[in-house]
This record gives C-alpha cells, structure tokens and sequence, in this order.
C-alpha cells in the first residue's frame, strides 16, 4: 500500500468511521482509489500528506478543485 493510502487509513482511525468511510476504504485496498470526502471529513477543506520525508499540503478550493502543495 502506498504512503498516501497509510497516511490516510492513519488519519481516519482518528475520527470514528460510518459504514460509508468504510466502504470507501475497502474500495481503495481493491483499486486504490480515494474518494475525496474521506479526504476532507468533518468540512475541513485541507489535508497534509507526508511522502518521503516531505510534507504536502491537499487544499479543496470554495470551487471544488483540489491544489497539491509542498
């Protein structure tokens, strides 16, 4: 599993997971795809993802696109 998939399945042992989030979750094992509401629970409108010893910022505009920063 890669470390954007470990970072996330981290942070969402933080928060309690309805049987939607799980879902999603046993989606991302199969396909590795993240469906961007797992991303931004709890109506916050950034994550921070740490890949390789960097830390990235994932920020959801007001407009709904999604702006990767280091």
């Amino acid at each position: 599993m890669s470390s954007i998939a470990d970072s996330i399945m981290h942070m969402s042992s933080m928060v309690s997971e309805s049987s939607t989030d799980k879902r999603k979750f046993a989606m991302l094992e199969r396909s590795r795809s993240i469906h961007s509401d797992t991303l931004f629970s709890d109506g916050e409108d950034e994550v921070f993802i740490q890949h390789q010893g960097a830390q990235y910022r994932l920020r959801r505009t007001r407009n709904g696109k999604l702006i990767l920063t280091k």
